[in-house]
């Protein structure tokens, strides 16, 4: 009933009638339905391509570019003369770098030549020696065949007078006095013989001396090498293709030998240390393909391969390797240097330096078979030796 011709505006009743919840529609349903379809599917694709490829997809973000840079440093002592290349400079193998003062080192060669004049000529006077030694010998040997000769004569005088003497035809002095010439002779003869061995031992002697004077020439010969060694070495050259780093050499500088002086990096033989977890390398082999992303580059991937495993872990080579047979023991994680070969174009080597930051990633599903082939090697051995 109207109050007063006014109109009633409230809200009209529903009844006992509820209204469906929004997950009740048709529509909403359809939605949930098929959201759940995807995700199933999405998370069986993942399951799937986990299982055949993603858990063989070992990856570390613990992995740095590295070089076998080869440093610079004098074999000798001295000053530097000429430093021959600047900082970071691109150089070749044999290419000049570093030249010392060879002042010194020439003045020893020159000395060492020195010595080996001299020695030639002792050896030369010693041969004149034996020379006139020789002529000597000759002189004694016809002195003693002379005296050998009157020896001879002597004595025949005397063996002929012996038995006049006898018969009384020749006195006995004349006998004796033949007998003696005959002595004298003979003693001269003996005398003779021995200048003549003492001349020919003469030889012999020289001869030593010859040999002796050859053999200082010898020594001073290796030590005119060394000192062309020496000479040679106050050029410092490289060894490899590579560019300068870490200069520290200036011209007029007293360097000692072994010192420092610069690094040539071989640009060209870039590699890749990857210090994965243990528990990562369980199916890691050489020869196995490898992505590398380069945090210089914006990430971009390169290609690889792993190189070489190192025999020990990165704590057994460190300064002071761990041990612990102690009381208070923690397991810790431990990490595997694995080197890695850069298979990358010029372009991208262009800018990969030493020390670059990188995230490495293995796949390892080529041996995805050798651990269980491990396994029942393991078990048919356990069993053999029961």
């Amino acid at each position: 009933m109207a109050n007063d011709g006014i109109e009633s505006h409230e809200a009209p009743e529903n009844n006992g009638v509820e209204q469906p919840a929004a997950t009740k529609r048709p529509g909403v349903r359809r939605a949930l339905l098929a959201g759940v379809i995807v995700a199933a599917i999405g998370g069986g694709a993942w399951l799937l391509h986990y299982e055949t490829r993603g858990k063989y997809l070992e990856d570390t973000n613990d992995a740095y570019i590295q070089a076998d840079a080869v440093t610079i440093s004098p074999k000798i002592s001295g000053y530097v003369e000429q430093v021959l290349v600047g900082d970071n400079q691109d150089v070749k193998a044999g290419q000049a770098l570093v030249r010392i003062d060879p002042r010194d080192y020439d003045a020893q060669a020159q000395q060492y030549q020195a010595q080996i004049d001299v020695a030639k000529a002792n050896a030369d006077n010693v041969r004149a020696g034996i020379g006139e030694q020789e002529a000597g010998i000759a002189q004694a040997r016809a002195q003693l065949a002379s005296a050998e000769e009157d020896a001879r004569y002597a004595e025949r005088e005397a063996a002929r007078y012996a038995p006049l003497a006898a018969s009384g035809a020749e006195t006995k002095t004349q006998l004796a006095n033949l007998r003696n010439q005959a002595a004298k002779a003979r003693a001269a003869a003996d005398a003779q013989r021995a200048a003549l061995l003492s001349a020919e031992r003469r030889i012999g002697s020289l001869k030593a001396q010859i040999r002796q004077a050859e053999a200082q020439g010898e020594a001073a010969k290796a030590q005119l090498a060394a000192a062309h060694v020496n000479v040679g070495s106050t050029v410092l050259k490289a060894s490899v293709d590579g560019r300068i780093g870490d200069r520290t050499v200036r011209a007029g500088q007293f360097v000692q030998a072994g010192t420092r002086l610069m690094s040539v990096v071989p640009l060209s033989k870039l590699y890749v240390t990857a210090n994965f977890k243990e528990t990562q390398i369980g199916l890691m082999r050489p020869g196995q393909p490898a992505t590398i992303q380069v945090d210089a580059l914006d990430g971009t991937k390169i290609r690889g391969h792993v190189e070489s495993i190192s025999p020990g872990t990165g704590a057994q080579f460190s300064l002071l390797p761990p041990q612990n047979a102690t009381g208070n023991f923690t397991k810790i994680v431990q990490r595997v240097p694995v080197r890695i070969a850069i298979d990358a174009g010029p372009e991208a080597r262009r800018v990969l330096v030493p020390g670059l930051s990188v995230i490495v990633t293995v796949d390892t599903i080529a041996a995805k078979g050798s651990q269980g082939a491990i396994a029942k090697q393991e078990e048919a051995r356990r069993d053999g030796n029961r």
